[in-house]
């Protein structure tokens, strides 16, 4: 089968083209997936470039998110037939590992998952739709729904709103009624996040985006008022003082992830003068990737989908979002 193989970790150019790559067969409990699509994030440039404590077996074909359709079943199978459509679940609940990291992905015609990762896909979705749904917007859903809790009314400021999770996080806001507040780095993405819904777009790239922040909203006070209630903050790195200082009294920083650095100074006296909260996420779960297609397949949430590019052309797909080049998913079709 053709595949993107990574022998060593590196970088772009080190994935390997192959077109005669041995094709996978399902064992026992397990099913053949056609990948249909596969949606890159950001896990998978460091699975590509190596993360300290963590041992990737090589050779690996990345690629966490994939859709398709069963092309075969292991024996023990039930309730899944050849031609049935999937969404595959990354994680296998019952070992922990990862699809794409610990077990080979869907950067090729086929995979092999046990059946328990399998999520029917609705004929409503389409295949670039679901695969661009576990990893990021499922996060986005853990963290602004089941973690997070927004409420209507609320003022939320989104830090990177441009990529997978925030596009799903500025369409989850809305859904909930929040006044939001959209930060990017560029007038283009500022206008695309304009039209996704935001109410107000902020270019951090300008000046800085408390100061922004204070000057539309006020200074956050003890007392209460100013500041916003909550800011969605996925970078960490230099945005984590400022985030907090941005935050009204009661105000929360929601957090999954830390693209910028995973530790930087902190101020805690603003968390106790204020009386901050502080709500990280971890992730999704199945039932927040269902609840993901159920809104999907109600009209209420549009996956944003930047490109599609061919399997033979992933590492162009690599480069489009490790520079940033994207405005929500990128989608490799095999």
């Amino acid at each position: 089968m053709k595949a993107m193989v990574l022998h060593t970790h590196g970088e772009i150019g080190d994935i390997e083209w192959r077109d005669d790559w041995p094709a996978p067969e399902p064992g026992e409990g397990e099913v053949l997936v056609r990948v249909a699509a596969c949606a890159l994030n950001y896990h998978d440039l460091f699975t590509l470039r190596g993360m300290p404590g963590i041992k990737v077996p090589m050779p690996i074909i990345m690629g966490i998110d994939a859709s398709g359709t069963i092309a075969g079943t292991g024996r023990g199978v039930e309730g899944w037939c050849e031609g049935d459509r999937v969404l595959i679940d990354p994680i296998d609940r019952e070992t922990g590992r990862l699809f794409g990291e610990m077990v080979n992905g869907g950067l090729a015609e086929y995979a092999v998952v046990k059946a328990h990762q399998l999520v029917r896909l609705p004929q409503g979705v389409s295949f670039e739709a679901g695969a661009a749904l576990p990893c990021a917007y499922g996060t986005a859903y853990r963290m602004m729904v089941t973690r997070g809790q927004v409420a209507e009314g609320a003022k939320v400021l989104i830090l990177g709103a441009s990529g997978g999770v925030g596009t799903c996080c500025v369409q989850l806001a809305k859904l909930a009624g929040a006044h939001v507040i959209a930060a990017a780095s560029s007038a283009e993405k500022l206008a695309r996040l304009e039209a996704l819904g935001a109410d107000e777009v902020i270019d951090y790239t300008e000046r800085p985006f408390r100061d922004q922040i204070i000057e539309r909203h006020g200074k956050p006070r003890i007392a209460g008022g100013g500041g916003v209630d909550v800011v969605v903050n996925f970078t960490g790195g230099e945005t984590w003082v400022p985030s907090l200082r941005s935050l009204s009294r009661h105000g929360r920083m929601l957090t999954c992830g830390a693209t910028a650095g995973y530790d930087p100074k902190t101020d805690i006296r603003f968390i106790w003068t204020f009386e901050q909260q502080i709500v990280g996420s971890n992730g999704w779960e199945r039932a927040d990737v269902e609840a993901l297609l159920g809104l999907v397949e109600q009209g209420k949430l549009t996956p944003v989908i930047d490109r599609v590019h061919a399997l033979s052309d992933a590492h162009a797909a690599f480069a489009d979002m490790a520079e940033r080049r994207i405005f929500g998913k990128v989608i490799v079709a095999p």
